[in-house]
């Protein structure tokens, strides 16, 4: 009896081990699936090599002439455009018009893919690992609006 006792309690913990980690390679994260689409499709512009937020906000101009925008290399500094400091950059400048009043898609959508099937299978993928596809600026962005923020590393 012991020993059926210990069977049973061994085969559910594995089980619901196996369960939890099916659901996690589930889950988009960045790690596995945006880092290489940004790597392919964004790192040109927004690499290491581009200003921080806060010196390309200081001199846009300078920066746009020189095909450089704010670095976003890193998941550090990818978040910052999805939630704080510049919350739904990213998702304003990726969304392909279906969320916009005017249906225009973001400058930055074209470069999701060379087809637009590629566009959409990247930008859903974005969509996912983001969560919460929100535009708004901040401050008008709330508080539960950023929570909903799934961004898995």
């Amino acid at each position: 009896m012991n020993k059926r006792k210990i069977f049973l309690t061994a085969t559910t913990f594995l089980c619901t081990v196996l369960l939890a980690a099916g659901a996690f390679a589930d889950e988009t994260r960045y790690t596995s699936h945006i880092k290489p689409i940004f790597d392919s499709k964004c790192l040109h512009c927004h690499g290491a090599e581009s200003p921080e937020l806060k010196e390309f906000d200081q001199d846009k101009t300078k920066y746009k002439e020189l095909v450089k925008g704010p670095r976003m290399d890193t998941y550090a500094f990818l978040v910052q455009f999805a939630g704080w400091p510049d919350a739904g950059a990213l998702m304003r400048r990726l969304d392909d018009g279906n969320n916009t009043k005017d249906g225009k898609p973001g400058n930055m959508y074209e470069h999701l893919g060379d087809s637009e099937e590629e566009r959409q299978k990247n930008l859903s993928l974005f969509k996912e690992w983001i969560g919460n596809w929100n535009l708004k600026k901040w401050p008008d962005v709330t508080k539960e609006e950023i929570d909903k923020l799934k961004l898995s590393y």
